[in-house]
């Protein structure tokens, strides 16, 4: 696809895509999301550590200064972009990725699998199980929607 040069063509662009190329754009947009607000969190400080729930430790990290707690919520805010661009080139919006059925199935595994935990979770250790728990895993099982049904849809035009 080529690019875009006003909202009139984004939205035509958009309209052109299959089902399942539109679920992964939106997954990709969610990536984006998720990736610019582990950024947040950095600049955010201990409170935003803290309130996002990395843990008494993780704020308390970065009210010392620590780079550990930086360099951690980086690490991930780079693998999720980078889940971001997977999910935007399995759409046909951007140049592909090696392996991009593979890491779109791996990816959406991922998700599910991190959405799906609060079960045994509240099975296994129920004193676990908080506020943050169960609307970040509600998030995240709807990210790994997105990708599961979109890859599934897209299955043929992501060779």
């Amino acid at each position: 696809m080529g690019r875009t040069r006003n909202g009139a063509d984004t939205a035509l662009m958009f309209a052109t895509l299959d089902f399942g190329q539109k679920l992964l754009v939106v997954g990709g947009i969610l990536s984006l999301i998720a990736s610019l607000l582990h950024v947040g969190v950095i600049i955010g400080g201990p409170d935003w550590y803290r309130f996002f729930g990395a843990g008494e430790d993780m704020a308390q990290l970065a009210e010392r200064g620590s780079l550990y707690p930086v360099l951690i919520t980086m690490g991930i805010a780079s693998i999720i972009a980078i889940w971001a661009w997977f999910a935007f080139a399995g759409a046909g919006l951007v140049w592909k990725p090696p392996l991009l059925r593979t890491g779109l199935v791996v990816i959406s595994v991922v998700y599910l699998a991190r959405g799906l935990i609060i079960f045994p979770m509240a099975l296994f250790v129920p004193e676990k199980i908080n506020s943050f728990a169960v609307w970040s895993s509600l998030i995240v099982l709807i990210y790994g929607l997105f990708y599961a049904v979109g890859i599934w849809k897209s299955w043929s035009s992501l060779s």
